[in-house]
């Protein structure tokens, strides 16, 4: 097959791509440094040509509510009537575990808006919702509030994934057939946000502390069980303990 993954240079993208190379499939790594642009649609109609599957693992450059829709809507609209064109079988894109259970956030808002016009475009399609990615740990840190040497922690769980576990779910969602609906993916371990950013902390010698705060915001709302899957999801099989101490060995 020909297959499309639009975002094809970014952390999810590289690996999803040399991975459904080495099954022997034509893929297409499609940026803007490649000169494909879904925000503003620009080689999309070229690289398409001939194409059955589309991978969308873009992320907006700003996190600023009304950027990160417009990023997400544009893409995502330009994206689809691109697809429907030359008559694309398959529209898999990737979103986040919870989305829809966070509307106080911009981000999540965005993330869903760009699910309804993958729902609604007529396209088989296949939303796979991700929980967050061990190497994305420290960024997450980063969205609560510090006192000093102390950073603030909702009283919420965690349940974070390994990229290549992620990237590995990906290579046979891409090769299935569509499910037309939404899969979600976690790690194999649920974490609060307390214990999982203490032990980070411990492992890279930060000497920050964490205190539990029910009023400490993630992406500008409050959170309890929102971040982890409800019901039936695939699971990765890597174990955060073991990525932290191997990263940092």
């Amino acid at each position: 097959m020909k297959i499309v993954v639009i975002g094809g240079n970014g952390l999810i993208g590289k690996k999803l791509v040399s991975r459904l190379r080495e099954r022997g499939h034509e893929t297409v790594a499609a940026s803007p440094s490649s000169g494909v642009n879904a925000v503003t649609g620009e080689g999309l109609a070229e690289v398409l040509v001939g194409t059955q599957v589309v991978v969308d693992v873009t992320n907006s450059p700003s996190f600023e509510d009304a950027a990160v829709l417009e990023f997400f809507e544009k893409s995502s609209r330009n994206l689809l009537a691109a697809e429907a064109n030359v008559g694309v079988a398959h529209h898999v894109v990737v979103s986040i575990v919870g989305a829809d259970r966070i509307p106080d956030s911009g981000y999540m808002r965005a993330k869903v808006a760009q699910e309804k016009l993958i729902q609604s475009a007529g396209i088989p399609y296949t939303i796979v919702r991700a929980t967050q990615f061990f190497e994305f740990i420290e960024t997450i840190i980063a969205q609560f509030p510090t006192d000093g040497q102390t950073v603030h922690l909702p009283p919420a769980f965690i349940q974070p994934i390994l990229s290549d576990d992620v990237a590995d779910a990906l290579v046979d969602i891409t090769l299935g057939a569509p499910v037309n609906g939404i899969i979600d993916l976690a790690g194999p371990d649920r974490f609060h946000f307390e214990e999982i950013i203490r032990q980070f902390l411990s492992v890279t010698h930060d000497s920050r502390q964490v205190v539990v705060d029910s009023h400490a915001r993630y992406f500008g709302a409050a959170l309890n069980d929102q971040l982890v899957p409800q019901g039936n999801s695939l699971i990765g099989s890597t174990r955060f303990e073991d990525w932290l101490n191997r990263s940092i060995a």
